[in-house]
């Protein structure tokens, strides 16, 4: 038991480098102590003690924001950081080594009895204020970011992101390697926005419709058929700005 009390804090000061000691771990860090009190009302439901589990983690939530069920499955070296809002249902479980940020939601969808709640491999991440909905899995290395919707399973080694989640990067390091690797929030500098990707794909469209149409312009002319109208020019600086976002660069200023 003080073993895996020991690789908690240890992982703190891995995973956080706000977290400067020991002390300041043990009184300033809530997730670490709903993990603590998880420990204890998971043992209290799996011996006859039901009633005073659910009364235990109704303490702890109210004490630091966390809603786990004492029924919930979590494995070593578990790391709520913020914590905040984090509710893990029931029929959950985690792996080793993964991290929750706040508002994470390991939801049921269904009133049946039985399985209803997610499944987390080993090493996974999920960024603030994710939902993580059914008795779906995600894989060892997993991550998720912030603010997604997962309702599918989700494969090892991958990052999923948006409403509905899909999968947008597929991690080519060896698990082995990728195991050893912590991604704050679950995302990186150059994991590729969906909406931007759709939105260049969208602009490459148009611009080839627009070459085809001028070409169809240009043939019908040589036959002395003027039937195409003059289309509207395009702002260049609403140009370069809608490319500015799709880059995640500022867009410039119009009235300079």
């Amino acid at each position: 038991m003080f073993k895996h009390m020991k690789e908690d804090i240890q992982t703190i000061h891995y995973k956080d480098p706000a977290a400067r000691n020991t002390l300041e771990v043990l009184l300033a860090y809530p997730g670490l102590w709903a993990v603590w009190g998880h420990r204890i009302s998971h043992f209290l439901w799996h011996h006859h003690c039901k009633l005073l589990a659910r009364w235990l983690s109704t303490v702890t939530r109210f004490l630091t924001g966390i809603e786990i069920h004492p029924g919930a499955k979590i494995g070593r070296r578990f790391f709520i950081d913020h914590g905040m809002g984090v509710v893990i249902g029931e029929t959950t479980e985690i792996g080793n080594d993964c991290t929750l940020y706040h508002g994470v939601t390991l939801g049921g969808t269904s009133l049946n009895e039985g399985k209803r709640h997610p499944t987390l491999g080993n090493n996974v991440i999920i960024g603030a204020g994710a939902k993580i909905l059914g008795p779906i899995t995600l894989g060892d290395n997993a991550k998720v970011g912030s603010n997604s919707v997962v309702t599918k399973p989700i494969p090892e080694n991958t990052t999923a992101v948006g409403i509905p989640a899909r999968i947008v990067k597929q991690n080519t390091l060896s698990t082995e390697i990728a195991s050893k690797l912590f991604t704050a929030y679950g995302v990186d500098a150059v994991t590729p926005d969906p909406e931007a990707t759709a939105i260049n794909l969208l602009l490459d469209h148009i611009q080839s419709l627009d070459q085809s149409l001028k070409n169809i312009c240009k043939e019908l002319a040589a036959q002395d058929i003027h039937i195409c109208t003059k289309v509207p020019k395009l702002d260049d600086q609403e140009l370069e700005n809608l490319e500015a976002f799709t880059q995640n660069q500022a867009p410039k200023d119009s009235t300079q």
